[in-house]
């Protein structure tokens, strides 16, 4: 939905499009929140921190016992600090959110259940064991994987030295490989601003002004990689969304939707 209102207003509209974030949320639940904080720069380089403290204080509205924020930013960077910058942990503080920085725990040898090109991964511990797990990406190019959007999100939850291996061959095939450890209970993506250009620290900003919500990582990614393709820009985007290798091989592998078919587009 394109967002002509609040930020917290929005995501509440784009998920009452859905059923409410009642449907997704129970009382008493503990909810991790993933964000994007692979650098310290700008929105939407980085996650809004108004935008997720407007999501957290939806999901304990909808009555969640507690919220945790877990991320690890790009590997030569503390995560600490790049939070404490960006203002995350001030909106953590806000939020009574629990903060977890993975590097500063241990990182878990995982089996990918679905990897083809990479089998398996170090996850960081606090993204082993999460109850509810509400992913809240941006959305923009990237220089290396085409586009950021909720499968790229889970390369900020692995080690550093499997990152370095991921960009060395298959990257894009190799992030949905990684995406099929995970099952998110939401994707709540911002895409207010977005890079069509460069990324995933800067490029060419626009604003559609669009939340994208839904349970599905491909087809919110679908949907997001749209939006860029929308825009008339210098990218690697021009080609059809199936077609994209990150999209592609997630329908290989069995991720989620595989054709328009398998997708309900509900706007405000």
């Amino acid at each position: 939905m394109r967002v002509e209102q609040s930020v917290k207003d929005g995501i509440i509209t784009a998920l009452n499009l859905l059923g409410g974030m009642d449907r997704y949320v129970q009382s008493g639940d503990v909810v991790t929140i993933k964000p994007n904080l692979n650098t310290a720069d700008p929105y939407p380089a980085s996650s809004d921190p108004e935008f997720i403290q407007a999501l957290g204080e939806a999901i304990l509205d909808a009555g969640a016992s507690r919220i945790k924020i877990v991320e690890s930013s790009m590997f030569r960077l503390k995560t600490r600090e790049v939070a404490q910058k960006i203002g995350l942990l001030e909106v953590a503080e806000k939020l009574g959110a629990e903060v977890s920085f993975l590097e500063e725990a241990q990182w878990i040898e995982q089996v990918l259940p679905k990897g083809k090109h990479m089998k398996r991964a170090h996850i960081g511990e606090a993204m082993t064991s999460c109850e509810k797990l509400v992913v809240a990406p941006c959305l923009k190019t990237h220089r290396f994987a085409r586009f950021t959007g909720t499968m790229k999100l889970f390369v900020g939850v692995i080690k550093g030295s499997d990152r370095i291996k991921m960009h060395s061959r298959k990257l894009e095939e190799k992030i949905a490989d990684l995406a099929s450890y995970f099952q998110p209970d939401l994707v709540v993506m911002d895409a207010r601003k977005v890079f069509v250009t460069g990324g995933p620290a800067s490029g060419q900003l626009e604003s559609p002004g669009y939340i994208l919500a839904g349970t599905d990582m491909v087809a919110v990614d679908v949907e997001g990689v749209r939006i860029l393709q929308s825009y008339e820009a210098k990218n690697r985007l021009n080609m059809p969304v199936w077609e994209i290798p990150q999209i592609k091989h997630a329908v290989s592998i069995g991720l989620g939707a595989s054709s328009d078919s398998d997708i309900s587009v509900i706007h405000n």
